[in-house]
């Protein structure tokens, strides 16, 4: 390796780069089987029912294709995720829990024959009475899980045993700040839809697709098609993207195309096209959050009362671990000595919600900093120096009670926007079309726990290989996946700098769980983190391996590649390493209290926006985001996933919003359900910060993301300094402006 530039810290260009812009990379849709077929989904129209009978058309030629319901599922009629609750398609008898659910499942030669077989299918469901509000959820008067509709909650306190000591704290406050907070669902928009392919060959099951987590899909697998590990075997295709929504659905696709192509007796696959996908796949949990913010009178925090409800529609999905990570972010990266968070998720008629990037946390991050916006307009203090003042640092606890020691960037991030604020933007002027426009500033600051929380990563217990081939190169072998956050590149700086060979002798083999170990799924900020840290492990640990290997052959002293290459005539030499947590990590599963994550990334962000008084329409003028990385091992791929995260969280703030309308996705089109462009794109700064975690390879830690939490509550304080009114519901539409102009304060 030339000394001169470092696998780790330097911009290595992507590894998959050149396949990708020029076409050869081969997404799902790109592969076909010889004799592949195509499936296509018959789907509910009711919102909540019973399926009494699914009819076929008598005046369709059946014979052209296969027809495929709940009765052709060998194992159990279930996606095994958290709960077994969710099947793989309803059964006659069966409640149907939402619209757009799946029924029964078509595959022929063509597409267009499946598609056009699949409308001559109509399942007859007995409607019920569905529910759609938290409300409702609550008060239960339809059961939908349980008898509560709640599908987990959770309750953190810190210092205090009873409601009275908290009630307390608040009775001597010198001010309470009070708010409701909502938060709309979110479509994950991936470039590429889902998609999946199966065959069968030999008894065994082979299936190819676009998704982020191959042993999620192997353990669904292996419940629905009754086999053992050996029974089924899982393989990531090239993905465009996921964002947590290629995280638990592609297992039912992957359920759809085993059964399907049992049935026919070949290969069949199944792409959605964008309206199904959008109407019928898991979105980001829609939330209201009610929080009471107590100071005293010089401004310090006493307590939080905080009140979280998510809406989970219809099955659990990964509901519980959203919730949880949301509740655990809610009091914010404050001082506080009392703390009480409530958090429930409830069942309604809705299509489920699932996993999408921030997962819980930006829900919640939306309501504590409007909070925090509200106290420094109250108190007449400048909005940074405020959340400055009170942030956590090293030696403070968090609402768990963690106490925080390494790594706590807090005041890193925030002089690193002050260094670069400068003077804020006159208040009122003109836009570039020449109309009126008023200007504002927001700032936020926010955390996001890396890896997953409490024991979780202990009980996952994910591997990773680091292997010596028989042609003297070095193999990466992992089931996380890349979907475009550039983990191939990032691996492969981390085995070739630990190894102290160039990048080119080392590849990262594709994810298929015949070929690799289970390395954990590709969320929460952990493959660098965590999985990254294996493949640094592994690898430092097969060069120790090589170079026992040579004292003991004569070969001592020689350089590794050369070491290699003679230790490579002999077979393969491999390495695998097992996570072990860090010291210091106590986790109460009971009471939610303790080191809830290994580490912290910290941030903060400055929003300046226009608002034209003409149209209403919110333009994001400027946007700084400055994160502690931990270290950045390629600085271009992570300045691109903070900005591609940044992105997304801007258009959740003024654009994004999926709009349910009798329980079914109203705008499930690119047109209406719209995602920021390059032309809503403002200049992104992206200012990395390093305060290096000890147990991250090269100090690394998650990234993913920590992007997707600040930036929408940085609008709405931005869009309250220009306007006087306060913002507490997302999406800042037109409309939601238009609605407030009576109380804008005067220019």
């Amino acid at each position: 390796m030339d000394p001169a530039v470092p696998a780790i810290g330097s911009s290595l260009p992507r590894v998959d780069g050149v396949a990708k812009v020029t076409g050869r990379a081969r997404y799902l849709d790109d592969l076909d089987a010889a004799g592949a077929w195509h499936g296509a989904t018959v789907r509910s129209k009711t919102a909540f029912g019973v399926l009494e009978a699914i009819d076929l058309d008598p005046a369709f030629d059946w014979s052209q294709v296969v027809v495929a319901t709940a009765a052709d599922i060998p194992g159990a009629n279930v996606i095994a995720l958290i709960e077994d609750d969710q099947p793989a398609l309803v059964k006659i008898g069966q409640r149907v829990m939402h619209v757009d659910e799946a029924i029964a499942l078509v595959a022929a030669p063509t597409r267009a024959l499946a598609f056009e077989a699949a409308k001559h299918i109509t399942p007859r469901v007995r409607a019920m009475t569905p529910v759609y509000s938290l409300e409702d959820a609550l008060a239960c008067k339809q059961p939908l899980y349980k008898d509560t509709n709640v599908f987990k909650q959770f309750l953190i306190r810190k210092g205090h045993e009873a409601d009275a000591e908290l009630d307390a704290a608040f009775a001597r406050a010198a001010q309470v700040i009070e708010g409701t907070y909502d938060t709309s669902p979110q479509e994950q928009m991936y470039i590429e839809p889902q998609a999946m392919m199966a065959e069968w060959r030999d008894g065994r099951c082979f299936i190819v697709g676009s998704m982020q987590c191959p042993y999620y899909v192997h353990k669904a697998m292996k419940a629905l098609l009754g086999c053992g590990p050996d029974g089924v075997v899982i393989t990531q295709s090239v993905t465009g993207g996921g964002f947590g929504g290629k995280e638990e659905y592609p297992s039912m696709l992957a359920a759809h195309v085993a059964v399907l192509a049992a049935k026919a007796k070949r290969a069949v696959k199944i792409v959605y096209d964008r309206d199904e996908d959008i109407a019928a796949t898991t979105k980001r949990h829609p939330c209201r959050t009610h929080h009471r913010l107590a100071v005293d009178a010089a401004g310090e925090i006493l307590a939080v009362d905080i009140d979280v409800v998510m809406d989970g529609g219809a099955y659990l999905t990964l509901s519980p671990v959203v919730l949880s990570r949301g509740v655990l972010h809610a009091a914010g990266p404050y001082r506080c000595p009392v703390v009480r968070v409530r958090g429930r998720v409830v069942a309604t008629n809705h299509p489920p919600h699932g996993a999408f990037r921030g997962f819980g946390a930006p829900q919640t991050t939306f309501a504590y900093e409007r909070q925090m916006q509200k106290l420094a307009i109250a108190r007449g203090e400048d909005p940074l120096a405020l959340r400055k003042r009170l942030a956590l640092r090293s030696g403070d606890t968090t609402a768990t009670g963690q106490l925080l020691g390494f790594s706590v960037g807090t005041d890193e991030v925030i002089a690193a926007i002050e260094g670069v604020a400068g003077t804020a933007p006159t208040r009122d002027g003109t836009g570039p079309t020449g109309a009126p426009v008023r200007r504002g500033r927001g700032v936020c600051f926010y955390f996001h726990g890396a890896g997953f929380t409490g024991s979780g990563e202990q009980r996952l217990a994910g591997r990773a290989t680091i292997a010596l081939t028989t042609a003297g190169t070095f193999e990466v072998r992992s089931s996380s996946t890349d979907i475009g956050q550039g983990s191939i590149t990032m691996f492969t700086q981390i085995a070739a700098g630990a190894l102290g060979v160039d990048a080119s002798l080392v590849s990262v083999i594709d994810p298929s769980t015949a070929n690799v170990p289970d390395s954990g799924p590709t969320v929460a900020s952990r493959t660098c983190m965590v999985v990254g840290s294996l493949v640094d492990q592994g690898s430092r640990a097969l060069a120790g391996q090589l170079q026992t290997w040579a004292a003991e052959n004569g070969l001592g002293g020689r350089p590794l590649l050369e070491i290699a290459k003679a230790r490579s005539a002999h077979g393969e030499l491999t390495h695998t390493v097992q996570y072990e947590p860090p010291p210091g990590i106590e986790w109460n599963d009971t009471t939610y209290t303790g080191s809830a994550y290994p580490v912290y990334g910290w941030a903060a962000c400055l929003v300046d926006v226009s608002v034209d008084l003409d149209t209403y329409e919110v333009t994001i003028d400027r946007c700084v985001q400055a994160v502690d990385v931990g270290k950045a091992i390629n600085p271009s791929i992570v300045k691109g996933q903070i900005e591609g995260g940044t992105l997304q969280a801007l258009g959740w703030a003024v654009l994004e919003n999926v709009v349910y309308k009798d329980g079914k996705v109203a705008n499930a089109n690119m047109t209406n359900c719209i995602v920021p462009t390059f032309a809503d794109a403002p200049d992104l700064e992206t200012i990395l910060v390093e305060v290096p975690y000890p147990f991250g390879p090269s100090g690394a830690k998650g990234v993913g993301e920590i992007p997707m939490d600040g930036p929408a509550a940085a609008v709405a304080n931005a869009v309250e300094n220009a306007l006087g009114v306060a913002f507490d519901r997302l999406p800042i539409s037109p409309e939601a402006i238009a609605a407030t102009k009576s109380q804008w304060s005067p220019s």
